[in-house]
């Protein structure tokens, strides 16, 4: 993916999206000595995602999961879409004002995905367990947690669309630029059709793709409409 517009100038690193590539990247190193890529670890336990009826559960991992990653192409993916896109977005803000923006999706992200894992073990959270079931339950929500950046990233990235929606983009593999506006509204609709559709072999969190992606089209859109200059 790569802009056909603005040239050079846009492919600065900001500080703040500078930043936070360096800490996600130290946060990985991390994992990886400590066995933090594993779905079942300590540090999975500690700062991953849970469901919020999980013994794992922590109120500080609606901002802790941000900053963890299941592998290397994960992470790679992420930073490079947060340097893509956070770069230009923070120039135009400044870094306090995007730092606060991108935090604030993030815990947009993890609000929707957790109204996704209630909805997703809600006949179980409505039963009756016996002490085996219940570990057994407990042992399932455990591994079923959360990490990464991606859903603070998607309201950056909705940000982009909304500020620079006729900046054109070259998308692999289609063979023709494609305007943000048109391209960010593909990408949110691809996963509210994959977040619906529920394929068992999908680890991909699309809510919170859906509810980052919301957050930020819904701050961008009040900000927007407010003309305020003193956002933060």
């Amino acid at each position: 993916m790569s802009f056909n517009q603005y040239g050079n100038r846009f492919q600065q690193t900001t500080p703040a999206v500078l930043n936070l590539i360096i800490i996600n990247t130290i946060v990985f190193v991390a994992q990886f000595l400590f066995g933090g890529l594993q779905a079942e670890s300590k540090v999975t336990d500690l700062f991953a995602l849970h469901h919020y009826k999980s013994d794992s559960f922590h109120l500080y991992q609606l901002i802790t999961h941000l900053f963890m990653h299941g592998s290397f192409f994960h992470l790679l993916f992420n930073m490079f879409a947060l340097w893509m896109f956070g770069s230009i977005v923070e120039r135009v803000w400044g870094p306090k004002r995007f730092l606060l923006f991108y935090f604030i999706c993030g815990l947009g992200a993890a609000a929707v995905q957790m109204i996704s894992y209630a909805y997703d073990f809600h006949a179980i959270d409505k039963a009756t367990l016996s002490f085996d079931e219940l570990m057994k339950y407990q042992q399932i929500l455990r591994m079923n947690a959360t990490v990464g950046a991606s859903g603070a990233i998607m309201g950056v990235v909705a940000a982009f669309g909304y500020l620079f929606p006729n900046t054109e983009m070259m998308i692999i593999p289609i063979p023709i630029p494609i305007k943000a506006k048109w391209a960010v509204t593909g990408i949110i609709l691809i996963d509210v059709f994959s977040g619906i559709a529920g394929n068992p072999g999908d680890n991909v969190a699309h809510f919170a793709h859906i509810g980052g992606a919301l957050t930020g089209f819904l701050i961008v859109l009040y900000w927007n409409k407010k003309n305020k200059s003193t956002f933060y």
